[in-house]
């Protein structure tokens, strides 16, 4: 029965694995069997890259006109939205996630094709003055060639969207290898690529372990460029082996990401947002606020008033209409969140919400109630780490000066806010974090026209805006002599 099961796409074609080995996906939120899908072997990976190569050298993809592959993009987005129902009940099962959020990614993920369906033809190059009449220099950018695409899963295909867009907005090939325990959206895109007459070998598909399935996708010679977005120990690892055959790598990783409040903010906007900055998605957001770094002159009250909303924050699963907030995505990952959570403690850490699992209602799925934890210090375990949970910690300031310090003082710099009303304070910090984006009296927004990307070990390169696109493009400098002559240089002898 298992050799039924064609879910790896490779070559244009639907396929099982090749050792008939399959994996069954749960629902995160109940354990409840979402589907079985192909467990791909190192086999599957090489024959999914190899036609990605071919269609890379017959030029399928890369010669079609910049304009007609954005055109294609936009009707992918056209199709996303028709089907918009579909693609988000599938992700909300596969993270456990609520409906109205799974939704709400559908729209970002629209967005993100559109936006480079538009931009696609609007990077012709540039001329380049040589001082000399008889010489046209120009600069033009093309396909990088075959991109390996590794995703996460806590924003499956919109943090696959970010890559796939771009990839073939530039005119690449690419293998998708999304994470093993939400891959029924990646399913699904492939379905509307090939329906859209995608030419085979640009889109592959393959499903499976990182170990066996993901690690080729950096290492192996045909790999002209990786992507990842993940931890920081597989970003880590995955930029160590594309660096051994010197591959192209963008790198989105962790983050630990401050909120900074200042007295003077509007204090009901930054109070709600802090809830929204930390445990939106259950916490599992890259760039989540998990670390709120409060004036003290308003410390208590706002803690206090953060605990007392955090407590009233009810946990359910997808399509559980009284819930605001979903489970984690498996047992292991929330017995991390609790280890994780107990050492802030016994590193002196107070807990004050939270802390343990979900209610006798939530048993079977892999809930943990939304936690704060105060009285933290820099030091702290729960301060150091990404948590990637419903965990905020506290630290307080009394200066300017002091909370720039804090908020800086991290091996991780994606994303951080600050909140006043004061626009030279939202100024000066704001361009002294040491932070890939920063909100200025918000919190999550992002813009598909807008670089998103960390710094320090956040990670290397960008995504979304044009330098996403030229993430997936090599500049190459064609310099033409329109009058050739002997150069002189070595003249003829007898």
């Amino acid at each position: 029965m298992t050799d039924t099961i064609a879910t790896l796409f490779i070559d244009g074609k639907w396929v099982p694995s090749s050792s008939g080995e399959t994996r069954t996906v749960i629902c995160p939120a109940d354990q409840s069997e979402v589907g079985v899908v192909s467990e791909a072997t190192a086999e599957d990976v090489e024959r999914a890259i190899l036609a990605a190569r071919r269609s890379v050298d017959a030029r399928v993809w890369a010669d079609v006109r910049a304009s007609e592959r954005g055109d294609f993009l936009l009707r992918v987005a056209d199709a996303l939205q028709e089907r918009k129902d579909e693609f988000a009940r599938a992700e909300a099962l596969d993270t456990g996630k609520r409906l109205v959020e799974a939704e709400g990614d559908m729209d970002d993920i629209t967005a993100c094709f559109r936006y480079f369906g538009k931009i696609a033809d609007q990077h012709p190059g540039r001329l380049v003055d040589a001082g000399d009449a008889s010489v046209i220099s120009r600069i033009v950018h093309e396909p990088i060639g075959v991109c390996g695409l590794i995703t996460p899963w806590n924003f499956p295909l919109l943090q696959a969207s970010w890559k796939i867009a771009p990839a073939l907005a530039a005119g690449n090939s690419f293998i998708l290898k999304p994470a093993e325990l939400t891959p029924h959206t990646s399913m699904l895109i492939m379905e509307v690529l090939d329906a859209l007459g995608l030419p085979a070998g640009v889109a592959n598909l393959v499903l499976g372990d990182g170990g066996v399935v993901g690690a080729p996708l950096s290492s192996h010679p045909e790999i002209d460029m990786v992507s990842f977005t993940g931890g920081l120990v597989t970003g880590r690892k995955i930029g160590e082996s594309a660096a051994q055959g010197i591959k192209n790598v963008a790198l989105e990783l962790g983050g630990k990401n401050p909120n900074v409040i200042f007295a003077d903010a509007d204090y009901e906007a930054a109070l709600d947002n802090a809830l929204n900055a930390g445990f939106l998605d259950s916490g599992l957001v890259c760039s989540a606020g998990t670390r709120l770094i409060v004036q003290d002159t308003i410390a208590e009250r706002f803690v206090d008033e953060l605990v007392a909303r955090a407590e009233g924050i009810v946990m359910g699963g997808p399509f559980d209409e009284a819930a605001e907030t979903g489970p984690l995505i498996s047992k292991e990952h929330r017995d991390k969140v609790a280890d994780y959570v107990q050492r802030g403690i016994e590193a002196g850490a107070r807990l004050r919400s939270g802390g343990h699992w979900g209610g006798p209602e939530h048993e079977q799925g892999f809930f943990y109630a939304p936690t704060v934890l105060d009285r933290c210090t820099a030091d702290n375990p729960a301060v150091v780490e990404e948590g990637f949970g419903p965990v905020i910690t506290v630290e307080t300031f009394s200066t300017e000066e002091e909370a720039i310090a804090i908020a800086n003082d991290t091996e991780y710099g994606l994303a951080g806010a600050v909140w006043t009303a004061n626009s030279g304070v939202a100024n000066r910090v704001s361009r002294r974090l040491r932070h890939g984006t920063i909100w200025i009296n918000d919190y999550h927004p992002y813009l598909p026209q807008a670089e998103w990307g960390g710094f320090k070990k956040s990670g290397v390169g960008r995504e979304l805006g044009p330098t996403g696109l030229e993430e997936y493009t090599a500049a190459k400098h064609i310099y033409e002599n329109t009058e050739p002559a002997v150069s002189g240089w070595f003249p003829r002898k007898g």
